[in-house]
């Protein structure tokens, strides 16, 4: 997708720098696909390269003879074609001059445009699920498009209360939402993707990054030119839309706006999805300089339906458990950004942007309120403790005597952030080697308001929860729980970083930094004082690596770095066991959390060749990963949807990524594996509503014990195939094994079982600008599930029986099998 973007570097000095350059361009061969194509056409999928990463082309002068030195050197014609192609890789959020990828000391993790396309999704997560070897998605939300993200045993999830393992950036501007951090998969604009790479071992990225980042580049007039429409529908109710458009102007302007438009009705009870999002850029270029305004809008609505108890799963495959649960996510964004040469070896960039973020939830749940001992009264969690309202006083009892109580509670956030960034890179040579030196600074400043309430309804037989009037307010102790939250937070986060690759030799070179993050968390009860609070967290953070490009078809690499992450304004005020929350309802006044700080190293090898059936591409590489004072959300057994964050001490995510790939005019072949091994490594006791839990309801978690919801093993293995010049088929598989579940962190009771899953795809070109296609999911209608906890058994019964439920296991069940089809259209 997208033209060839087209930047010309300084001739280098070196004459032998030109096979160094070869060797750069094919130096990973790790992923199908680059953003190389020509002018927008019908055929641009065929057109990609072993590497997916955008190219800055580089002119390069010819070895001319020393006796001649009148010869005009190669760089004065401009309008030539640059006879090298140099792929670089992101080590920092700004946008310009990018690493070499023989001198990145980590792993090369990418997807491209076409990559996206061939999902046929709107969801860019389908994508990075199905080339990145070590990212696992799972519906924790029972809604496809707000799915976790999990790699390497770190989390970027849209569920407000998940602690966040992985920073998401686009147009290196962080999108963690403000309030806890959470990552909201279905605000991003997924045709306009350009590039997705995975960046790991590299603190640069700040606060979050302790797994990695994930850097969604976008697309612009300069590097799309046309316009392309595409429709799809199919299983389901799905009918999705997308158009996007790109031009340039003269010499000096780009243009490029895409809109996407999908509803899906799910294939369970109340799980409709509604997405819609606008994106849009303008840009300018001029000499050496570049800058660009971009904005986005989205406004999605879901029907969330979360996980379900095992038994109702076995009696009907698209059941719920308690409704509504509905999600209205808004957003919108402009960025402004530029990017200046000042001299042949200095880079200057800047963003600047602005972001407002609105979310509301409804959850319909069951309750602890029930009926008191004297009649006509309602109670909190036994049948003395008065259930009070608003006001403070006890509530009377509105329901008939005999009714299944329930709740609906009721969120919203409205976060409005701002930032300003710098960045600028150096690469003169130094001692007379070469050298790449970047520095920046990020400000970044966040306020949020956030209220929450709870109303107290009556549960039907279909599990449906309906509303009465009557809030819930504060409870007065033993237990005491927060009413109604009306909380203001500011967040303010800096950040300082440096780094430089110095190469020792053509081959060896090294790579050394750090970042040093500020960050300042406010917050304002709106209510009273219970929740006021103010906490400052620093912390500095290196790295240090290298690689050895052993032969010209073989690098090595190995690095070392450390990240952080602190708590979120959710997580500080909800972090005392003695006074839970209903998580992210309810929040009280709670002891202060320690930042998380991840120790990370890594190594591997990664390589190219070229064969008679194609060009081979190929990685291996091993990490480990030490958190110390990690977050977790740990439930209270027995009071459904309630839970505190505490700090558990240190665990440990080690593990290896292997992949290799094949790629022809007529053959695309990819096979993937990753092992990752996530353990505590100090004991502690937690509360579960495990079988296996002691009479207070705790479980105890020896070093060791795995930590739940992380598959150790996942097998990918993808071929696409050109039967004729017109017609493609091609299909995946993938293979996640089996994991514990959420609340079993003693591994005491049996594992979610693993699963495999073959999807199938095919395309048509019937004419130059007119493509049709289809795809099945799920070719053999397996019925797994990617997400298993434990619930209470006893809050309410199992309808369909009369009796309690038996199995303790909720789980999320995966969509059944679904045909689709579309078409796409080119100008």
């Amino acid at each position: 997708m997208g033209n060839r973007l087209w930047v010309t570097r300084r001739v280098f000095k070196r004459l032998g720098f030109t096979r160094r350059l070869l060797m750069a361009s094919v130096s990973t061969g790790l992923v199908s696909g680059v953003i190389i194509a020509g002018p927008v056409g019908a055929a641009q999928d065929e057109q990609t390269n072993v590497q997916n990463l955008p190219a800055i082309e580089v002119v390069a002068p010819p070895p001319a003879p020393r006796r001649a030195p009148s010869r005009t050197p190669a760089r004065s014609a401009s309008s030539a074609k640059p006879n090298n192609r140099l792929y670089v890789y992101p080590t920092s959020p700004g946008t310009g001059r990018g690493l070499e990828v023989d001198k990145v000391p980590s792993a090369i993790n990418a997807v491209d445009a076409n990559q996206i396309k061939r999902t046929g999704s709107l969801n860019v997560t389908d994508a990075l699920r199905d080339n990145i070897a070590g990212i696992n998605i799972t519906e924790v939300t029972g809604n496809p498009f707000q799915p976790d993200v999990e790699f390497r045993g770190f989390v970027a999830s849209p569920v407000t209360g998940t602690p966040q393992g992985l920073a998401v950036y686009q147009n290196g501007v962080r999108i963690n939402e403000a309030f806890s951090d959470a990552v909201n998969w279905d605000l991003i604009p997924t045709a306009a993707i350009r590039s997705v790479t995975l960046v790991t071992n590299n603190p640069a990225f700040g606060l979050n990054a302790l797994g990695g980042a994930i850097n969604l580049q976008m697309k612009d007039g300069f590097t799309y030119q046309g316009a392309e429409l595409d429709v799809m529908g199919g299983s389901f109710g799905r009918m999705q839309g997308s158009a996007q458009w790109g031009k340039q102007v003269d010499k000096n302007y780009g243009v490029y706006a895409a809109l996407e438009g999908l509803h899906d009705s799910g294939f369970r009870n109340f799980s409709q999805s509604d997405v819609r999002r606008f994106y849009g850029d303008v840009g300018y270029k001029a000499g050496d300089s570049e800058f660009h305004a971009n904005m986005g809008l989205a406004k999605n609505d879901f029907g969330a339906s979360a996980t379900v108890p095992a038994e109702l799963l076995d009696n009907y495959w698209g059941a719920t458990y308690t409704t509504p649960q509905t999600t209205s996510n808004r957003v919108g964004y402009l960025n402004l950004t530029g990017k200046v040469d000042a001299t042949p070896t200095w880079t200057l960039e800047g963003t600047a942007h602005v972001r407002r973020y609105e979310q509301k939830l409804v959850d319909g749940n069951p309750t602890d309120v029930q009926e008191c001992a004297i009649a006509g009264l309602l109670c909190f969690g036994d049948d003395t403790t008065p259930a009070n309202g608003t006001n403070g006083l006890q509530l009377g009892n509105p329901f008939a005597t005999g009714t299944i109580l329930g709740e609906i509670d009721r969120s919203s956030i409205r976060s409005t952030t701002f930032g300003v960034s710098g960045q600028a890179t150096n690469t003169d040579q130094l001692f007379g080697h070469d050298n790449r030196f970047v520095m920046g600074a990020t400000y970044d400043a966040s306020v949020t308001r956030y209220n929450a309430t709870a109303e107290i309804g009556s549960i039907g037989e279909n599990y449906v929860v309906s509303g009465s009037g009557v809030f819930l307010g504060a409870t007065g102790s033993p237990d005491p729980v927060a009413g109604p939250v009306s909380l203001r937070t500011v967040n303010q986060y800096n950040g300082l970083y440096a780094m430089d690759t110095f190469n020792v030799t053509d081959a060896f070179a090294v790579t050394g930094g750090g970042r040093f993050n500020v960050a300042r968390i406010s917050l304002e009860d709106q209510l009273g004082t219970a929740l006021n609070g103010d906490h400052t967290f620093t912390r500095f953070n290196p790295v240090i690596g290298g690689t050895y490009k052993i032969t010209p078809e073989l690098t090595a690499y190995a690095g070392y770095s450390e990240a952080n992450r602190v708590p979120t304004p959710l997580e500080l005020g909800c972090s005392d066991p003695a006074r839970p929350c209903l998580i992210a309802a309810f929040l009280v006044s709670d002891p202060p959390l320690k930042q998380v700080v991840s120790k990370t190293v890594e190594a591997g090898l990664r390589g190219t060749r070229e064969l008679n059936i194609g060009s081979l591409g190929w990685k291996i590489g091993g990490f480990r990963a030490t958190n110390y004072d990690d977050i977790v959300a740990i439930p209270v057994p027995d009071r459904t949807g309630f839970g505190y964050f505490s700090n558990v001490g240190r665990t440990r995510r080690q593990g290896l990524e292997a992949e290799v790939n094949i790629k022809s005019p007529t053959l695309q072949f990819q096979a993937s594996y990753a092992f990752v091994d996530a353990r505590f490594l100090d004991a502690l006791t937690i509360g579960s509503n495990s079988p296996f839990a002691d009479g207070d309801g705790n479980i105890q978690v020896s070093p060791g014990n795995q930590l739940p919801a992380i598959p150790r093993h996942r097998v990918k293995v993808g071929v696409d195939y050109a039967v004729t010049d017109v017609w493609k088929v091609g299909g995946n598989a993938i293979f996640v094994s089996s994991q514990y579940l959420v609340g079993d962190e003693s591994n005491q009771y049996a594992k979610l079982p693993s699963y495999t899953v073959f999807n199938l795809h095919t395309s048509y070109q019937v004419m130059k600008n007119l493509q049709i296609y289809g795809r099945v999911d799920n070719v053999f209608d397996k019925r797994y599930a990617t997400y298993g906890q434990f619930f209470d058994r006893e809050a309410l019964p199992n309808f369909t029986t009369g009796a309690d439920f038996n199995d303790p296991r909720s789980l999320s069940p995966a969509r059944p099998r679904a045909f689709y089809a579309g078409m796409r259209v080119t100008f």
